[in-house]
């Protein structure tokens, strides 16, 4: 079982209470950011917004989830953050199926929960702050469709049954259905393990003919650095690649042109966003948390808080590679 980590933020000084204007906060209030794969850069990000959130309004954070990708091992870091019984919990899910009976249990003993990045819409969590994932495969989609001249074969590496990939997958298939010159050859399962992509990568750079693959689509972050590793071990710089998220070493491998895009997301304004509005919830509870309010028109929750997508190409990259490093 792959550790678990916790990170714990919280303020110092009874200043920053006052700067807040939130004086009814306290540190012995404590909200949950959990996911999978906290290693990745990208939920780094995110807790950096998570913890900040926490500074802000002198409340105690704490991240927790495997280092790498195990649905279960989150799921006990869920349990053992409801067995807490903390002011609020924000999830990435991994695996909805396996989450959402402790995501409602959660619900059912008072304890607000937003899921952000990744959604479990069948669970009773209150609402989803992150990504249009439709949206953001509809975008990456576009791109590959302009870099192909509308036609070619094309190789998806995603995680099945996580709910935000899915939705990505679901928004470049929309967009390759208007133009039917572009072929799905196959979508690889990576199980969370990067050497899936390559190996795999490194199998499709050595067809040709009616099966020669004229791009590689990375749903998510981790398959981007090593699918660009293997198109350089091959010499086949002619073909396209999409990444996912802005990891530094996706940046660079744009900037080489090895990788010709890739989509960027807002992890540390998802979990900033989740705390500021788990904060909100905790001190103004609802009459009934486990209620559908995606249905009720007159409701105090959204249904989802759109945290904004965008193509990095060459031309932005050097600005996202800048944004990033002033905010180590």
């Amino acid at each position: 079982m792959p550790s678990i980590r916790i990170i714990t933020a919280v303020a110092i000084t009874s200043a920053l209470l006052v700067l807040s204007g939130c004086g009814r906060h306290s540190t012995s209030e404590v909200y949950y950011l959990v996911s999978a794969n906290l290693s990745l850069p990208y939920w780094k990000t995110a807790a950096a917004g998570f913890n900040q959130a926490a500074v802000h309004y002198n409340v105690t954070a704490r991240v927790v989830g495997p280092e790498s990708y195990d649905p279960q091992a989150e799921l006990q870091a869920l349990q053992q953050a409801v067995a807490a019984k903390p002011a609020g919990i924000l999830i990435s899910v991994a695996d909805e199926a396996l989450l959402k009976p402790e995501i409602d249990e959660a619900i059912n003993g008072d304890i607000p929960v937003i899921t952000m990045d990744s959604d479990a819409p069948s669970s009773h969590r209150l609402f989803f702050i992150g990504t249009n994932n439709l949206a953001a495969g509809q975008l990456g989609a576009e791109r590959v469709v302009e870099r192909l001249g509308g036609r070619g074969n094309v190789v998806f590496f995603t995680i099945t049954g996580q709910p935000n990939l899915d939705d990505r997958l679901k928004g470049y298939k929309d967009v390759f259905e208007q133009h039917p010159e572009i072929k799905i050859l196959d979508v690889v399962n990576i199980k969370g393990d990067s050497r899936n992509a390559f190996d795999n990568a490194m199998q499709y750079l050595s067809q040709t003919g009616p099966t020669k693959v004229s791009a590689f689509i990375c749903l998510e972050a981790s398959s981007g650095k090593v699918v660009a590793d293997a198109v350089r071990r091959q010499h086949a710089t002619d073909r396209v690649v999409i990444a996912m998220d802005v990891q530094p070493d996706t940046l660079s491998e744009i900037k080489d042109g090895i990788i010709d895009a890739t989509i960027a997301q807002k992890p540390y304004t998802m979990a900033y966003v989740g705390l500021r509005e788990l904060d909100m919830i905790y001190h103004d509870k609802p009459a009934e948390f486990a209620r559908d309010y995606s249905v009720d028109a007159f409701a105090q929750y959204p249904v989802f808080i759109d945290t904004g997508a965008a193509l990095v190409d060459k031309v932005n990259a050097d600005m996202y590679a800048r944004d990033a490093q002033e905010h180590q």
